[in-house]
């Protein structure tokens, strides 16, 4: 997790005050239960005195943003409601928002504005510096929020490869897709995506050879054969399909 305030990083001490933060950042401009927080920091075995341990840990997380921005109007970025705390903030200030914003944008132009599609996409998938929430505990919030943002993320990748594949030359795109399809061997459209980058490319065999692989890796991994998806690549490609070769 990071806090920046006018380009100057605001370090937030602890993994209770950070599992705080992160559970209002994701809820930005609506409440979040005194409960809610509860469960978060402390799960199904909550010390007798947690609500007031949770009165202290929101004060003193307060003091940080303080202290460590320089600003006294950090404070009331944490709002009290009748039951429980609100993060002020305008959504664009937070990633977890800005991501599927920079999504939707994405798909709303890809029609008409390719180009633009893929900076907006380029954008979003800058966000990542590593694995969502890594550091804020292991709360259910964090922990939900975590397995939709990597769904959103790859989903981020596939329509940006898609629309490079009709962009860019498929031979530009082919090593991303490489460390793609290395890090997430059972996320099948990144395959689908690479075999088709290589057989445009001129690279038919290393195009069914990655198919192969996959398949076997599929069936020891998970004992299934792949998706219809994939199988209608690797099909299209055994027949040369025409349709593949207008993509670019």
């Amino acid at each position: 997790m990071e806090v920046i305030d006018d380009g100057a990083q605001v370090r937030i001490p602890g993994e209770k005050l950070r599992s705080i933060l992160a559970a209002l950042s994701l809820s930005v401009g609506r409440s979040v239960s005194r409960s809610e927080l509860i469960d978060e920091l402390w799960g199904e075995a909550p010390p007798n005195s947690a609500e007031n341990s949770l009165h202290g840990h929101i004060a003193r997380l307060r003091r940080v943003l303080v202290t460590h921005g320089g600003k006294a109007a950090l404070r009331n970025v944490i709002q009290t409601s009748p039951t429980g705390y609100v993060l002020e903030l305008a959504e664009e200030n937070v990633d977890a928002s800005r991501l599927p914003q920079l999504v939707s944008r994405a798909d709303a132009i890809s029609a008409y504005d390719l180009r633009g599609a893929v900076d907006l996409l380029n954008e979003a998938v800058s966000l990542w510096r590593g694995p969502a929430l890594i550091d804020a505990g292991n709360g259910m919030i964090c922990q939900v929020a975590y397995t939709q943002l990597e769904e959103v993320r790859l989903g981020a990748y596939e329509r940006l490869f898609d629309l490079r594949l009709r962009l860019d030359h498929p031979r530009a795109v082919i090593p991303a897709l490489e460390q793609l399809h290395a890090r997430y061997p059972l996320h099948e459209r990144f395959c689908e995506q690479l075999i088709t980058a290589l057989y445009l490319s001129g690279r038919q065999a290393d195009a069914l050879n990655t198919y192969h692989r996959t398949r076997e890796y599929l069936s020891q991994h998970l004992g299934l054969q792949p998706g219809h998806g994939l199988r209608d690549t690797f099909q299209d490609i055994l027949r040369q399909a025409p349709h593949l070769s207008r993509q670019n």
